[in-house]
């Protein structure tokens, strides 16, 4: 799901558009004889405008750098645009996605006994940080204050006053979670 990489095609052309991407939002060309990115209007691989948001990574959630690339995980003396950035996850995943998706429950994810909102639950897995998105609020259910904690103190650092049991279990379940996650495809 994450890290399709898939290449877009021109049919007609039959040439990937992927080669020409726009460098402020990501987005690929979607013909082969465009020249000006649909969405924002810059020419396809100008240059950021320096007050626009720059793109971010659907799959590790990295926002590309002032000139609108990410560094390569294959060679990192190479940079790559957003397409090629995502289509590189394939070889170079940040966890096991499809392991993840079998403990989904539609927008949700079963850790331990609880439930809590699976895009905040992989994004923690992927950065550490305890993040709903900026338009969102994150519900501080017992997962998320778990996620939260361990993200403050790490694994053994949890203050001993204060502490409830129930969180005591709900980071244990993140841990194992996190440990299996990043463990990779079995």
């Amino acid at each position: 799901m994450f890290g399709s990489g898939r290449k877009l095609l021109d049919p007609a052309a039959g040439m990937a558009t992927a080669d020409r991407v726009c460098l402020q939002c990501g987005v690929p060309a979607g013909r082969a004889g465009a020249t000006v990115c649909r969405r924002c209007g810059l020419t396809l691989g100008s240059p950021p405008r320096t007050e626009g948001a720059l793109a971010t990574c659907p799959v590790c959630y990295r926002t590309t750098d002032d000139d609108g690339r990410l560094p390569s995980h294959a060679h990192p003396s190479r940079r790559l645009d957003l397409v090629h950035h995502i289509a590189e996850h394939e070889r170079y995943p940040v966890g096991d996605d499809e392991w993840l998706e079998t403990l989904r429950r539609g927008d949700r994810v079963r850790v331990g006994r609880w439930e809590a909102p699976f895009e905040l639950v992989r994004r923690y897995l992927v950065t550490g940080v305890v993040d709903a998105g900026r338009t969102r609020a994150s519900r501080h259910d017992t997962i998320v204050t778990a996620m939260a904690q361990l993200a403050r103190w790490g694994v053994g650092g949890i203050p001993a006053i204060g502490d409830e049991p129930a969180w005591q279990e709900a980071r244990a379940a993140v841990t194992e979670l996190m440990e299996r996650y990043h463990r990779g495809r079995a």
